[in-house]
């Protein structure tokens, strides 16, 4: 595997020297925090690829330290909980997180999904389709341009800012206008990677992009319900 560096935060000895012992067998650097401040120290000045964050700490609850992230930084969290209600899961999606384990973990199962973040951060072919053999760099439609190159929206002309799956998700979602596509689909073909987390995170991302999107006249994701989604605007 190439290598990567990853920060945990955990107030818990055994689980960073567990996490420790595993990662040495994958090659994946790693930096460790057992406080929530120091966390914050170490992401301005380590810039780790990948972050691990334990959600029950002392002083600052990781939920909260997620939310300080991701005033700045856009680094793929994973959260690391006890905690297995609906709405905790829900609500670290919601502050921002990509993906939540839930404590005891299978260290197996936590290299998966890091090998799958790992995945989804290659750089990939961002051609969307063609038209008389020419490649498909922007798509247009009213009041909504997607410019697939320089990874930019406009809405009235005016430039919008999307995290980088929100923006996969729209391109995915308006090349294939009035397709529907159900959450499993979604997950696959965009997060690129088989389902092991928690099926919420596509409605989390698709309320995040419907705010962003909300000065168009019109809702272009619209839910069909029991199915999925689709992406329709008037071209």
């Amino acid at each position: 595997m190439q290598q990567y560096k990853v920060l945990v935060v955990d107030d818990d000895p055994n689980v960073r020297e567990i996490i420790r012992i595993y990662f040495k067998t994958q090659q994946i650097g790693l930096v460790e925090a057992d406080d929530a401040l120091l966390a914050l120290e170490l992401v301005e000045k380590e810039m780790p690829d990948i972050i691990i964050l334990d959600v029950m700490m002392p002083k600052m609850d990781g939920f909260e330290v997620c939310r300080e992230i991701r005033k700045k930084y856009d680094i793929p969290i994973i959260m690391l909980t006890a905690k297995t209600e609906e709405f905790d899961r829900v609500l670290g999606l919601e502050l921002g997180a990509d993906d939540y384990v839930t404590k005891p973990f299978s260290p197996r199962e936590l290299i998966a999904r890091i090998k799958a973040i790992f995945r989804r951060m290659q750089p990939k072919d961002h051609s969307y389709g063609s038209e008389n053999g020419i490649n498909i760099k922007t798509l247009m439609f009213d009041n909504l341009t997607i410019h697939i190159d320089r990874r930019e929206v406009l809405v009235h002309g005016e430039k919008i800012t999307l995290r980088p799956k929100e923006f996969d998700l729209l391109v995915h979602l308006a090349k294939s206008t009035g397709n529907v596509f159900t959450r499993e689909q979604l997950l696959e073909q965009v997060w690129g990677y088989d389902f092991i987390g928690d099926i919420r995170t596509v409605d989390v991302h698709i309320k995040k992009l419907r705010q962003k999107l909300l000065s168009l006249q019109k809702d272009c994701i619209q839910t069909v319900w029991g199915v999925g989604y689709k992406f329709e605007v008037e071209a």
